[in-house]
């Protein structure tokens, strides 16, 4: 949606647009809420909608059973005042989170506030609880809410002619029908849809399915850019008039508003655009009757929606300049940063509880562990060793610079995710800190970065 919002479109054009787009008030009867900060907060919401899709379609991208009546993607994405950047942030849908109080949709009955998973608040109270929700867990005022479901997603790929994705490996997920060889594939609707979906191809679950949602939401940017359908009154009709059609949107987002961002946002491009998701912290939390949910790290998550409120890039490191140096040893410097290298520990010992404690000192230092260590074949280990796929050598690099003196071994076909196994020599683990400037310990990319080359 916000990517269709930037050409420079005709006032009659998108007039005959905005009829077709699916109201909703999410924001009735809303009080207390945060103060307005500078730019534009939108909240984008991926909704499960199979309901709609036909049952061939369903057959193909195994889409099979009832429709959820939940979130599959929950987005807050900023604009900057001066429409120069837009800053996309991922909210876990496992994300421990309170509802406040309110009256359930299904049931009718009156809630007081209680505990749940984020994603929880659109089924118990549909978009007004999830924007409810979401702003008393970030503080950031939501200025206008987007809901896209599988059908709209499918039919916007394909309108724009598919999308070219990137895999440095294969990709493969049983319950998607994913399937796709290392290298460069151009996705239709259908295609994409898996990609965004899968969470079984790697040890990161739904962390890695969001980063694959940005790396996709990046190339969509490009995709439109570079096929000039943001500078084509008629493409842009075209394409719009297609998604528009099948999504949700609150009254507040009309016509003036597509026509004021499509101005701005003309010289748009990837390198405009920075993905984060909301950290998390080393141990998953439970919750009676709910199940396993994450807390966010709140220092770090504080940092994020604070540089929302102020309107600035959260690429940036604190106080304007290079991050703050942690106390204790001197961070080490490395290409990729911990957030991005998948791990998976084992315990190469007989000392009960090595292998966690490894994974959790692993996880404080920021890297994307699986939280979930396992006993080595071996368990005489003497030397910590780190097994990695040598297409992954720069993120093997970065993890043995956080375990020094750690044998590296080249594993052809292994995969993204990393392989330590946890010797006797283990005692802790090194500070490392990313040295690409565009980069600080949130995580940040720019959308050149994810993007095919």
């Amino acid at each position: 949606m916000l990517v269709l919002g930037a050409g420079g479109i005709g006032h009659g054009i998108v007039t005959s647009l905005d009829t077709g787009i699916d109201r909703i008030d999410p924001f009735r009867d809303m009080k207390n809420r945060p103060e307005a900060g500078h730019g534009l907060n939108i909240l984008l919401v991926g909704a499960d909608g199979r309901d709609k899709i036909g049952r061939e379609e369903k057959e193909k991208y195994l889409l099979g059973g009832a429709p959820c009546n939940c979130t599959d993607t929950i987005m807050l994405v900023h604009i900057s005042e001066d429409r120069g950047r837009a800053s996309v942030v991922s909210l876990p849908r496992d994300s421990y989170a309170e509802l406040p109080e309110h009256t359930d949709l299904t049931t009718g009955e009156r809630h007081q506030p209680h505990p749940v998973k984020l994603n929880a608040a659109y089924a118990e109270g549909g978009p007004q609880l999830t924007v409810r929700t979401v702003e008393q867990l970030t503080k950031v005022k939501i200025d206008h809410y987007l809901e896209v479901d599988f059908i709209s997603f499918m039919k916007t790929v394909d309108e724009l002619g598919g999308v070219e994705i990137c895999t440095a490996r294969p990709l493969k997920d049983s319950h998607t029908g994913l399937d796709l060889p290392a290298g460069t594939h151009r996705l239709d609707g259908g295609q994409a849809l898996q990609y965004v979906r899968s969470r079984h191809v790697d040890g990161a679950a739904d962390l890695g399915r969001m980063e694959r949602q940005q790396r996709f939401l990046a190339a969509l940017t490009k995709q439109a850019a570079d096929s000039g359908v943001l500078l084509n009154p008629v493409r842009f009709r075209d394409v719009a008039s297609t998604v528009l059609n099948s999504v949700r949107a609150d009254k507040g987002f009309g016509t003036e508003q597509l026509l004021a961002l499509g101005k701005a946002m003309r010289g748009f491009t990837p390198a405009s655009s920075e993905f984060t998701t909301v950290p998390v912290g080393d141990h998953s939390f439970p919750v009676k009757g709910i199940g396993s949910t994450v807390k966010w790290d709140a220092a770090k998550a504080e940092r994020i929606f604070q540089a929302l409120r102020d309107d600035k890039p959260l690429a940036s490191p604190p106080s304007g300049g290079r991050p703050e140096p942690p106390e204790g040893p001197t961070p080490a410097l490395v290409d990729v940063p911990p957030q991005r290298v998948r791990v998976q520990v084992y315990n190469g010992t007989h000392t009960d509880g090595l292998g966690q404690k490894a994974d959790t000192a692993l996880r404080a230092a920021g890297f994307a562990t699986t939280r979930a260590p396992l006993n080595g074949a071996s368990r005489e280990v003497k030397r910590t060793a780190i097994a990695y796929d040598p297409r992954w050598d720069r993120s093997a690099k970065t993890l043995a610079a956080a375990l020094p003196g750690a044998e590296l071994r080249a594993v052809k076909g292994q995969g993204a995710t990393l392989r330590v196994t946890v010797g006797a020599d283990f005692e802790r683990v090194t500070p490392v800190r990313p040295q690409d400037p565009r980069r600080n310990d949130l995580g940040t990319v720019t959308g050149d970065q994810v993007t095919c080359p």
